[in-house]
């Protein structure tokens, strides 16, 4: 089953922002003293940010499918910002193979002024050949796609506006850095051009307009001379306190900004941009465009940090832009929401997500192909003979099904233990040997993260099964079975978290068990001298010492035929 399509999705900047209060912005050759026991300043802070990350996490909380992809470390940084990421529901395609993930210092005034140190870090390290090969599938799920001139060498930045291009996603090029800088470490001049003239939209910042337009002044007027010279579909610069200017075809225009108490100027114009982003995928207008990336960009500033913290700010941003918006979640879910957001009845939100659970498990049903079960029970069967082992791994919600699974095939007469994915490529690969085998489960089948275990444990030698919802994934590809675990929708207001796909794991790997312990024969002693305690165990007993004679094993039904449960 297809993976369902995302609005935007973005390659570039993520960041960990560690933010200082400080007195003032300092020149250079000067000092100054960070009074980090003050009540209420000098404190310290880290905070997910980045580019990109930060303006797919404004788009997010204003209802969106968003996703990222590119590379990063594996380490406390990137678990740090994949954390954020999964907190709002923005899906990630990454490979961990990068060096350390990117950081910057940020230092902040009483003002809301700040200057920013970065380190592009693994971020810089995405290679243009990288684009089409490891993330191409992802990215053509997009309808929009958004990058920057910030962090990734501008080589890489054009091969991902001539993929967008070449399957017809519309492209967003964030101008963060003005090109003097940007030539200096990401590339040269003749490749910023390029990239200027592939993008679809380019959100220039302020200072990166006056060198593309060669020219110092208003706003607008430099949007028109870059749109004029470059070609872009529409050119929009964000111009801090005074608003926004926007340049497009039969449209030339001013949108003022809001008027808020200052706290933090870091990532206005990312907020700016996600918003911008919205009002592109829901068609509005230019004006309403400009006034709802003004909105976001106000209640930005108004705190500290540029990534959003919750949904909840997503009601400021509309209080202020004043007029409705949609509520995204699933394809066909869209509805309206008044200025102070959608009321939910949850009664009616309980029973529709149980009649969904129903449904979907009811259609599970129906798609399992009971050869792939068969084959599986044969795999591991085979294993055992070559005194091999089996093994059940998975991130994020599929690690608690992992576990549930390991266990499950143990108290049914089949040894198998836990393989935590992550730590697999620390050290406990050690734990699989060449005979044992691997199921791995991911409802996307593309969490990178799995991905490089589930490469690891081929390399090493083992089998590996595939419990997944996406059977043409990277991770059906790397597997030597397929079990296909398809759920269209996980249910919920948002549709996002893993809910009836988490069930559909349990219940394919639940129905394997079933085929495990009627193919050992297990018998009502072997369970209850396992389970030693418990409810479980004293019936286990109970029926056995009811039965005449010794214990005997459960009839087996034995065909000519391969066994089909």
């Amino acid at each position: 089953m297809a993976e369902a399509r995302l609005d935007v999705v973005g390659c570039g900047s993520m960041v960990v922002d560690l933010f200082y209060r400080t007195p003032r912005i300092v020149r250079a050759d000067e000092k100054i003293v960070l009074d980090t026991h003050r009540a209420g300043g000098g404190m310290e802070r880290a905070a997910v940010g980045g580019v990109v990350l930060n303006h797919l996490g404004w788009a997010r909380i204003l209802g969106l499918e968003v996703g990222i992809c590119g590379k990063m470390g594996d380490d406390r940084h990137g678990e740090f910002l994949r954390d954020g990421m999964d907190r709002l529901g923005i899906r990630h395609h990454l490979t961990l193979d990068g060096g350390s993930s990117s950081f910057s210092t940020v230092f902040v005034d009483g003002a809301g002024n700040r200057a920013i140190y970065m380190v592009r870090g693994a971020t810089a390290e995405l290679k243009h050949l990288e684009i089409g090969r490891r993330h191409g599938a992802f990215i053509r799920r997009a309808h929009l796609v958004s990058t920057e001139i910030s962090q990734l060498p501008l080589r890489t930045v054009i091969a991902l506006l001539q993929f967008a291009r070449r399957h017809s996603i519309p492209t967003v090029v964030d101008v963060d850095v003005p090109p003097s800088d940007a030539c200096a470490v990401l590339g040269s001049r003749d490749e910023l051009e390029r990239v200027l003239r592939l993008a679809t939209y380019l959100k220039p910042a302020k200072a990166a307009a006056r060198e593309l337009a060669g020219c110092e002044g208003d706003a607008l007027r430099m949007a028109e001379a870059i749109r004029a010279r470059y070609g872009n579909r529409a050119v929009v610069i964000t111009d801090g306190a005074r608003g926004c200017a926007i340049a497009a075809a039969h449209t030339s225009l001013r949108v003022p900004a809001f008027r808020v108490r200052q706290i933090d100027t870091t990532g206005a114009g990312d907020a700016f941009l996600g918003a911008m982003l919205a009002g592109l995928r829901w068609k509005l207008g230019w004006p309403q465009i400009g006034r709802l990336g003004n909105a976001a960009g106000a209640v930005c500033v108004s705190r500290l940090g540029a990534f959003p913290s919750g949904f909840e700010l997503r009601a400021e941003i509309v209080r202020l832009y004043g007029e409705r918006l949609p509520v995204r979640g699933k394809p066909g879910q869209a509805r309206r929401a008044t200025a102070a957001g959608a009321v939910l009845d949850p009664t009616a939100e309980l029973k529709r997500f149980l009649d969904r659970s129903l449904s979907e498990l009811g259609g599970l049903k129906r798609r399992i192909d009971l050869k792939d079960i068969s084959q599986a029970v044969a795999m591991i069967r085979a294993a055992e003979v070559n005194q091999g082992r089996v093994h059940v791994t998975g991130v994020g919600k599929p690690e608690h099904v992992a576990r549930y699974a390991a266990s499950l095939f143990c108290s049914v007469g089949t040894p198998a233990t836990f393989l935590h994915a992550t730590e697999t490529l620390h050290g406990s690969l050690g734990q699989v040997d060449r005979n044992d085998v691997v199921i791995a489960i991911s409802n996307s089948g593309n969490t990178s993260e799995l991905l490089a275990t589930a490469t690891a444990i081929k390399e090493h030698g083992a089998q590996l099964i595939a419990v997944t919802g996406n059977s043409g994934s990277e991770l059906s590809q790397i597997a030597d079975l397929v079990i296909h675990a398809p759920v269209k929708e996980d249910g919920g207001v948002l549709g996002l978290a893993p809910r009836i796909s988490v069930l559909g794991q349990i219940y394919v790997l639940a129905a394997l068990s079933v085929v495990l312990e009627v193919g050992r024969g297990l018998t009502l002693e072997e369970y209850s001298r396992w389970h030693r305690a418990g409810a479980l165990g004293e019936a286990a007993r109970h029926m056995a010492a009811n039965q005449a004679g010794a214990p005997r094993k459960l009839k087996v039904v034995r065909a000519a035929r391969p066994f089909r449960p």
